[in-house]
């Protein structure tokens, strides 16, 4: 029964009686989408969790599959309980969905936008060029990937600033998590220290640290690295696993500065001169 076509014609008892059995269909529906949806999204998650075990794929890919195929998995539902909304209450469906096609078209030569970021983001997926948690640089914009959209990228600053970047405007990306990161420490000492002395205190400190399992090189005490206007430099260099190389180089220098002080090698502090010039009055 079509209630915009007949509901002038029926009295207050069917009219009544028609608007209450409409609503109950209705609230049915938005319950049963409402259970339907969790549902939905668990199970993508789970089976993209025995994927990614069974392929063995990094967990950062996983989730990006995960969350991509939410978005999707939303969207379709979203689109699924509006055109059962629409049929319910006797709007004729299939016409809509025609002029929604033609009006779609239109409006997809007036939203060039939308186009490109769907496309950029497609081949951001497809050639894997970052996932959910890696270090990237993108758009100018530094920090942690927590999502890759087709339309939008998110990446969390490390001051936490949340930036929604579209995909179009993503031309480059630097991934700083794609394989071993660097860990370097310069650190200096006095002129008047015995450098190959300071060497030795710092190889040990590096063959403590050979067995920390967030190295994955090294360390290496690679030589004087430079002459300061104070001090001597000395860098060490070893490489880690992934977002481990600041807390290392942290937890370096800390053991470095230690060792040389019980060494009673100095590590000098910047010096400044200050000269007073004297008047003399005649």
């Amino acid at each position: 029964m079509n209630l915009f076509e007949e509901g002038f014609e029926l009295n207050l008892a069917e009219l009544t009686s028609l608007l209450i059995s409409v609503g109950l269909k209705i609230l049915v529906l938005i319950i049963a989408f409402m259970i339907i949806g969790p549902i939905g999204k668990r199970l993508i998650t789970a089976s993209l969790n025995r994927m990614g075990e069974r392929r063995k794929l990094p967990e950062g890919r996983t989730k990006t599959l995960e969350k991509l195929s939410i978005n999707i998995f939303s969207y379709v539902l979203m689109f699924l309980f509006i055109v059962m909304l629409l049929d319910l209450i006797g709007l004729p469906v299939m016409p809509l969905l025609a002029g929604a096609g033609i009006l779609g078209l239109a409006l997809a030569f007036g939203a060039q936008g939308l186009v490109s970021d769907i496309v950029t983001g497609f081949f951001i997926l497809l050639e894997r060029q970052i996932d959910v948690d890696d270090y990237v640089t993108a758009a100018d914009f530094g920090g942690i990937v927590e999502e890759v959209g087709l339309r939008t990228s998110r990446i969390r600053a490390f001051d936490g600033t949340l930036h929604f970047i579209p995909n179009r405007n993503i031309s480059s990306v630097s991934n700083h998590s794609r394989g071993n990161m660097r860990a370097l420490v310069d650190i200096g000492i006095a002129y008047d220290e015995n450098i190959d002395e300071a060497m030795e205190v710092l190889k040990k400190v590096a063959d403590d640290f050979t067995e920390d399992e967030r190295f994955k090189e090294g360390p290496d005490v690679l030589g004087v690295q430079s002459l300061g206007s104070s001090d001597v430099v000395i860098r060490v260099l070893g490489k880690t696993e992934n977002m481990a190389q600041w807390a290392v180089e942290r937890d370096l220098r800390k053991a470095m500065k230690q060792a040389l002080d019980e060494a009673g090698i100095e590590i000098p502090f910047p010096h400044h001169v200050y000269m007073e010039k004297k008047y003399e009055t005649q």
